[in-house]
């Protein structure tokens, strides 16, 4: 499966036709909602990230729960940055990293990459910070995995339309989560006692965290990293995987995705999921005498049960 149908098919996983239809001022207001990074006056930086007390000694167990169709970016990324973290006079490597899955039978991530799952989810030892990507599954038991141990978990943390697997587990609720701009649509309208966070980098509510697509997770996984070991061991841990990005220093840096994109006759877009589409090969529907075009036949169906629940009705 290609990333970009990944992201569209893992978004559908708390999605509920039946739900009604939101209130698209909530859904869609303006970014003021976010919360800024410095005052006016630009004087005052961000406040510093709330500490997490690393282990005397040992390394911290992080867990990366993977099944069908994992986004390789979604894993890998904060992979590479726990796997490179070194702090000075530690003799063991800061965090010891492993990868389970429901069974140990090989799973496919995107692109074809095949893994050997480390451990299932009844051998894996308990984590202290648990990674959940974009992915296909999203088992009762995997479910109970998650609810079980996050509760002696430092950090659980969603990659993407990872925020789908965490949200179903009920831990989020009445709490605040962002997901990939593309399934913003469908997450507030899929779990409306989330907060949902447009713009946002990452969210953190407790010992909870979500971030936004793909690369948001290795801004996700620095900001973590700075949590238990500081703001130097994290810049040096930045600079040596060679990333530029500052995103992990500001969690309201994806501001650019807070605002509704506009489809256009010229620039037409998907209306469940706001993604570009092709005009001369997509699927269609007519309602209200407007045509609709549409990513993947499963949106098109999606609309056609419920057509004005995907309407700005502002339009």
């Amino acid at each position: 499966m290609k990333r970009r149908e990944l992201l569209k098919s893992a978004a559908a996983f708390g999605f509920v036709a039946t739900m009604p239809s939101p209130d698209f001022d909530e859904l869609w207001g303006g970014s003021d909602q976010l919360a800024k990074p410095r005052a006016e006056d630009g004087s005052k930086p961000l406040p510093t990230a709330d500490s997490l007390k690393p282990p005397a000694e040992g390394s911290i167990p992080v867990a990366f729960l993977l099944s069908e169709g994992a986004v390789v970016i979604d894993f890998c990324g904060p992979w590479e940055v726990f796997e490179n973290v070194m702090v000075p006079g530690r003799p063991d490597h800061p965090f010891k990293l492993y990868t389970l899955a429901e069974t140990a039978k090989p799973i496919h991530a995107s692109g074809g990459m095949k893994i050997i799952p480390d451990y299932t989810l009844e051998t894996a030892p308990a984590p202290k910070v648990i990674v959940i990507p974009a992915q296909s599954g999203q088992s009762e038991a995997m479910l109970n995995w998650v609810r079980q141990s996050t509760k002696n978990a430092d950090v659980t943390m969603s990659v993407c339309t990872g925020a789908f697997l965490l949200a179903k587990t009920g831990l989020l609720s009445g709490k605040s989560a962002t997901t990939h701009h593309s399934a913003y649509l469908e997450f507030a309208m899929a779990y409306s006692d989330i907060q949902l966070k447009r713009g946002a980098r990452f969210v953190e509510e407790g010992n909870l965290a979500t971030s936004g697509g793909l690369s948001s997770g290795i801004d996700l996984a620095l900001h973590v990293v700075e949590r238990y070991y500081g703001r130097e061991v994290a810049t040096k841990t930045a600079d040596q995987l060679e990333y530029q990005g500052q995103g992990w220093m500001n969690p309201n840096s994806n501001e650019a995705y807070a605002k509704l994109r506009v489809s256009t006759d010229a620039h037409p877009l998907c209306p469940v999921c706001q993604m570009d589409i092709d005009r001369q090969t997509a699927a269609k529907s007519i309602y209200k005498g407007k045509t609709y075009y549409f990513c993947m036949p499963e949106h098109k169906e999606r609309f056609d049960a419920a057509p004005d629940k995907f309407i700005d009705m502002r339009a």
